[in-house]
């Protein structure tokens, strides 16, 4: 049976979770998907349901297991490469973006296209492009080989250098330090992302920031709530997948924050009972590309040893809604004959 929430805790001024006897469940909200996933996943869906299997998709279409194995199961087919795909069909780009060289790898190939990206991640791409027409040296702040890096990266390649951290900026070298600006991968850790930034002010005073946030509202309204449950849990579990990089961080944030033990989890499957020993709080959070079916199954799993109160922690409430991608409102199939007929 799965546990139910109980009213909203009780909090201290500074909205920290006051501690309550017993054994409990601090459970984050808002969690689980965030805007961008949502509608990357409703895009696949819609494709298969208007145009039949397969659709092929480049890369996950988000970076959670069960999602992806719920979608091959439909009829998507993911793939490492445009090359994979064979000529005449529909390929969808992930949520995480693509460089503009996989928009010509696919025209190439005379496949029909659908762009998944992130509206959020879009932004950044956007960003990257005015500023690389403006001769401005880029530091786009991220991990390297993460599939968002590299779509943001090939905006602007010549203008684009990576900063992996902190500890990468005495690496960095730019052209004018009159012309230095910073962009961010959306998903990553906010307080690490601002270190990196005060380093990277340190070593050019002139740097300029992003007309707005990006790293995305998601990410950080669920670092907030994993940051408000931390020093109050003896153990933060995070549902979400080892490839997520938003759900890596959420495992990070809740360390950081003071709780004793955090674990990443695809699901209740993976946790470990000897994790529970000597604890009586434990916080539940899920990645932006995590399912509510996941974090049902492992408050199921917690209730059936022994905790059953579960309070609600809650950072911001989310109303966001993208509009899905614009090829869904055109004849696919069609197009793409036409376009191996050429």
């Amino acid at each position: 049976m799965t546990a139910t929430p109980s009213p909203p805790p009780a909090t201290t001024p500074s909205g920290d979770v006051t501690r309550r006897a017993g054994k409990r469940v601090l459970l984050a909200a808002p969690r689980g998907y965030c805007a961008g996933v949502d509608r990357a996943v409703i895009a696949v869906e819609k494709a298969l349901e208007q145009y039949g299997a397969p659709i092929y998709v480049r890369h996950e279409i988000v970076h959670n297991k069960y999602v992806v194995q719920t979608l091959q199961k439909k009829g998507a087919i993911f793939v490492e490469e445009t090359a994979e795909v064979p000529e005449g069909s529909i390929v969808m780009f992930s949520a995480h973006g693509v460089a503009p060289v996989v928009h010509d790898e696919a025209a190439e190939r005379k496949l029909a296209t659908i762009d998944a990206t992130c509206p959020l991640v879009t932004k950044v791409h956007k960003e990257a492009v005015r500023f690389a027409n403006e001769d401005y040296d880029i530091l786009l702040i991220g991990h390297d080989g993460h599939e968002e890096v590299i779509g943001t990266s090939g905006e602007a390649p010549d203008h684009i250098t990576l900063v992996d951290g902190p500890d990468d900026v005495a690496n960095v070298e730019v052209r004018d330090e009159s012309k230095v600006v910073w962009l961010s991968q959306t998903t990553l850790s906010v307080d690490e992302t601002m270190q990196t930034v005060d380093k990277l002010k340190e070593k050019f005073p002139l740097l300029i920031a992003p007309p707005s946030d990006d790293i995305c509202y998601a990410t950080q309204n669920r670092q907030i709530a994993v940051k408000q449950m931390g020093a109050d849990a003896d153990l933060v579990i995070v549902v979400g997948s080892k490839n997520s990089s938003n759900s890596v961080r959420l495992v990070e944030v809740a360390l950081g924050a003071g709780s004793r033990d955090a674990h990443l989890v695809d699901s209740a499957d993976e946790i470990d009972k000897a994790w529970l020993e000597g604890v009586s709080t434990v916080g539940v959070t899920s990645g932006a590309s995590v399912p509510e079916i996941l974090v049902e199954g492992v408050l199921e799993w917690l209730s059936g040893h022994g905790f059953e109160d579960v309070e609600i922690v809650k950072s911001a409430e989310e109303s966001i809604v993208f509009s899905l991608p614009k090829e869904l409102r055109r004849d696919l199939r069609a197009e793409a004959a036409s376009l191996s007929e050429k």
